[in-house]
C-alpha cells in the first residue's frame, strides 16, 4: 500500500504518492498539483565514475503530448528531442539542486521528470521542481536538502503565488525562487520593467512560501526517507596541497593568476602544472589528482586575494567594470547589426526582420505558447575561448543564454500592431571571458535599434559575482565577473533591465544559498552598473531606434478587412491572391480576423498590392472614377476589370462624346482606361462611362 501526503499550496492541493510507482529508483514520487501529474525520480550509480573531477549530475524534464491530449505534429508522431521549454526547465531544476550534493561525490546521478498530465491551473514545471526535491530527499542519495520552489506573478500590482495560465498572461512578472531552510538558492525571472524594490519584495515573499513546502517535505522524509548511503570521497588530500605549496609557493601562484589577459594566465598555469607533474612523476596517485588539485589551489588563491586582500585577478576595483566598447552597422546588407565588447568578452549581434508568418510555431504542452514572434539565438564557438572543437549545434548552455537575452528584451518590443514583423536576433560570440549572456543582451538591444525596431526603452545587462568566507557576513560582491571569478567564486547573478526596472534575472550559485543582504546588494550593484553601460556606452553608439528600416529589410503595410471578405481576396483555389503576388512581387499574409500584412522590399509593389486589395473589398461608389483593364469586347460595349473580382461594362454609347460605329475604334483588349461609375444595380451589375471619366 502506497503512502499519500497532502498540503494546500496557493489555494490548490499538492499531493505526493510514495511507493506507488517507480519503486526500483533510489527515490520516486508521483506528484499531483490540481490535475497536473508528474513522475519525479532520482537514481544514482552504485560506483563512482572513474577519471573525472566533477559531479556527474543529469536532469531531464520530459514533456509528453498526451499530457494535453495532443498527438505530436509533423511526420514523426513520437516525441523527439526536448523542446526549448523542456531544456530551460532542466536548467532551472538543476541550478538549486546541484549545490546541495557533496562536492566530492562522483557517482552518476540522474533526476528525471515525466509530465503525465497538465492542468492549466497548475504549472507542470513547478510541480516537477518540487517533485525532484522530494524524490532526492527521500532517497538514499547524499543530499543536503531539502529545497523548495515557488513561482510568483504580479497582476495589478498584487503578488500572485504559483499563478495559473490566465494569471500568467496578465502578469508583469514571471519569477521562480528556490530556497533551502535558511536562504534563497536560485532566482529566475522575466519582468515587465519591475522596479528593484518590488522585485526584492517578491523574492522574499516566495522564500516564505518555500518554508511551508520545506516543512511538508521534512514531514515526508521523517516517515519514509531512506538512510543516506556512504560513498568514496574524492577530496584532495591535504598532504598533496602541502607538497604543491612547496613546489609553487602561494605568492608565486598569486603572480601567475594576477593578470587581465586570459591567455597569459592560462600559460602561467600550464607552466606551473608542468613543474608539478615533473616533481610528482614518481607518485601515480598524486599525478591522477593533479588537475583537480591545481584547480583547487588556484581557487583558494583567487578567493583569498579577493576576500582578504580585496584584490581581483585583473587588478580592478570591486565595483569596477572592464573596458567597454560598442558600435553599430559593422555588418553590411543585414537588417541591423552591432558589436558589444566588455574586456575579453565580445558579442556581435545581427537582427533579421520578416513577416509575421515567419514567426516560430511551437508544438508543446503550454496552451499559451503556440508561436514566438521574437527569437533570440546565441552561438558559442570554441575559438571564442581559444579551443579547438567542432560545433555540433547548440547545447543546453547556448539555448539557456539565448533564452535569457530573449526574456530580457521581450518586454520592450513593440506590439504586432505597432510593428508587424517577426524578429530574429543572433548573438555570435567572438570572444568570451565572463557573462556573454549579458553582453548578448546589450548587443541585441543596439542591433534592434539599428534595425529600426521601435523598442520602448533600451535594455542593458551585467553580472555580479560573490566570494564568501566562514560566516554569513563575511563576503564580497563583485561587479562584472570575468571567467576566473565565475569559476572560483560562489555566484553568477545576472540582471538585465531598463532605467525604469528589471526585465530579467538569472542566478547561479555554488553554495547553500544567499542571505537577504547579499541579494539586496547584488540587485543594487547591477542597477548601478546597468545605468553606466546604458548611458556611457550603448546610447553613445546609438541614442535611439532608427526612424526608418534598412533598405535591405522588407517593408510591411497592414490593413484590416471584413473577415467575410477574406474569401474574395483569396479567390477560388487562391487564384486572386496568387495573381496579386505575381503582379506586384510582394508577400501577403491574411489571418482569420481579417488582418492583411503586405510585405515587400519595393514600396511601389506594396502600394500596388494595397490598391488592388482595396479595389476588391471596398464597395464600388457611383460617381467615382476608377482605372481598369479592358478584358472583353462585345458588339454592344466593352467590359473593364476594376478589380480581380469586379467587372463593369461600358456601353458603346458611353465610349466617346461622338457616335461610335465599332467598339474597337475606341478601345481594345488589355487597354488600361479611366472610367466613371454611372450605376450599380441591385444585382451588382456595374455600368461605366469612358466619355464622362474626366467630368
Amino acid at each position: 500500500m502506497y503512502k499519500k501526503y497532502e498540503m494546500e499550496l496557493a489555494g490548490r492541493t499538492l499531493r505526493v504518492d510514495v511507493d506507488r510507482v517507480g519503486k526500483q529508483a533510489n527515490g520516486a514520487v508521483l506528484i499531483h498539483y490540481g490535475d497536473t501529474v508528474v513522475l519525479s525520480t532520482a537514481t544514482a550509480s552504485k560506483e563512482p565514475r572513474e577519471g573525472i573531477d566533477f559531479f556527474p549530475l543529469s536532469v531531464e524534464y520530459s514533456e509528453k503530448m498526451y499530457a494535453v491530449g495532443k498527438i505530436p505534429g509533423g511526420f514523426n508522431k513520437r516525441e523527439g528531442k526536448p523542446s526549448e521549454n523542456a531544456i530551460l526547465t532542466d536548467r532551472v531544476i538543476d541550478r538549486p539542486m546541484r549545490p546541495l550534493f557533496p562536492k566530492d561525490y562522483r557517482n552518476d546521478v540522474t533526476l528525471e521528470n515525466l509530465v503525465l498530465s497538465v492542468d492549466p491551473e497548475c504549472s507542470p514545471e513547478l510541480t516537477a521542481m518540487i517533485g525532484t526535491a522530494i524524490a532526492v530527499s527521500i532517497s538514499d542519495i547524499p543530499f543536503d536538502g531539502p529545497c523548495a520552489t515557488t513561482q510568483v506573478g504580479l497582476v495589478d500590482g498584487e503578488l500572485i503565488f504559483n499563478p495559473n495560465s490566465t494569471q500568467n498572461l496578465a502578469s508583469d512578472l514571471k519569477l521562480t525562487v528556490a530556497s533551502t531552510r535558511e536562504k534563497v538558492i536560485m532566482i529566475e525571472a522575466g519582468a515587465n520593467e519591475v522596479p528593484e524594490d518590488k522585485m526584492l519584495e517578491a523574492i522574499f515573499a516566495a522564500h516564505k512560501v518555500n518554508q511551508e513546502v520545506i516543512a511538508f517535505i521534512d514531514s515526508i522524509v521523517a516517515e519514509v526517507g531512506k538512510p543516506k548511503h556512504s560513498y568514496k570521497s574524492y577530496a584532495i588530500p591535504e598532504e598533496l596541497f602541502a607538497a604543491m605549496k612547496e613546489v609553487v609557493p602561494p605568492e608565486e601562484m598569486e603572480v601567475a593568476v594576477f593578470t587581465d589577459d586570459k591567455q597569459t594566465r592560462e600559460k602561467n598555469i600550464d607552466d606551473i602544472k608542468a613543474k608539478m607533474a615533473e616533481k610528482f612523476a614518481d607518485n601515480e596517485e598524486w599525478l591522477a589528482l593533479l588537475g583537480d588539485a591545481l584547480y583547487q589551489y588556484q581557487k583558494k588563491t583567487v578567493r583569498k586575494m579577493i576576500l582578504k586582500d580585496h584584490k581581483r585577478p585583473d587588478g580592478r576595483a570591486i565595483n569596477q567594470i572592464r573596458p567597454l566598447a560598442a558600435e553599430v552597422d559593422l555588418i553590411p546588407r543585414v537588417h541591423g547589426s552591432s558589436m558589444f565588447t566588455r574586456g575579453q568578452t565580445q558579442i556581435c549581434d545581427i537582427v533579421t526582420l520578416a513577416p509575421l508568418s515567419e514567426a516560430q510555431k511551437i508544438d508543446g504542452i503550454d496552451p499559451n505558447l503556440t508561436t514566438k514572434r521574437y527569437m533570440h539565438h546565441y552561438n558559442f564557438p570554441s575559438y571564442s575561448v581559444g579551443e579547438t572543437r567542432v560545433s555540433r549545434g547548440p547545447g543546453r548552455r547556448e539555448i539557456g543564454h539565448g533564452a535569457l537575452a530573449e526574456r530580457a528584451l521581450l518586454p520592450v518590443l513593440p506590439s504586432e500592431d505597432e510593428f508587424p514583423y517577426a524578429i530574429r536576433a543572433v548573438s555570435e560570440t567572438f570572444e568570451s571571458n565572463g557573462s556573454t549572456s549579458m553582453a548578448s543582451t546589450c548587443a541585441s538591444c543596439m542591433s534592434l535599434m539599428a534595425a529600426g525596431v521601435p523598442i520602448k526603452a533600451p535594455v542593458a545587462g551585467i553580472s555580479c559575482g560573490l566570494v564568501t568566507g566562514d560566516t554569513d557576513d563575511d563576503y564580497i560582491v563583485l561587479t562584472d565577473i570575468q571567467g576566473l571569478e565565475d569559476f572560483f567564486g560562489d555566484m553568477d547573478f545576472k540582471v538585465a533591465g531598463t532605467e525604469k526596472g528589471i526585465t530579467a534575472i538569472q542566478m547561479d550559485i555554488k553554495i547553500h544559498g544567499l542571505t537577504d543582504d547579499i541579494i539586496r546588494e547584488a540587485i543594487a550593484r547591477t542597477r548601478e552598473a546597468r545605468m553606466y553601460i546604458l548611458n556611457e556606452v550603448m546610447l553613445k553608439a546609438i541614442p535611439e531606434p532608427r526612424k526608418e528600416l534598412s533598405k535591405y529589410a522588407p517593408k510591411i503595410v497592414s490593413m484590416n478587412i471584413d473577415p467575410d471578405k477574406i474569401g474574395e481576396v483569396i479567390g477560388q483555389k487562391g487564384k486572386t491572391i496568387n495573381g496579386i503576388i505575381e503582379e506586384t512581387g510582394v508577400k501577403i499574409d491574411i489571418d482569420d480576423s481579417g488582418r492583411i500584412d503586405i510585405c515587400g522590399v519595393e514600396q511601389e509593389g506594396i502600394e500596388k498590392a494595397l490598391s488592388i486589395i482595396h479595389s476588391i473589398v471596398d464597395p464600388i461608389e457611383v460617381g467615382k472614377t476608377y482605372e481598369g483593364k479592358v478584358v472583353r469586347i462585345m458588339p454592344y460595349g466593352a467590359f473593364v476589370q476594376l478589380s480581380p473580382n469586379k467587372d463593369g461594362m461600358i456601353h458603346i454609347s458611353k465610349l466617346a462624346p461622338h457616335r461610335v460605329a465599332k467598339v474597337e475604334d475606341v478601345v481594345n483588349i488589355e487597354d488600361i482606361v479611366r472610367v466613371k461609375v454611372l450605376e450599380v444595380d441591385r444585382m451588382g451589375k456595374i455600368s461605366l462611362s469612358l466619355k464622362d471619366a474626366d467630368k
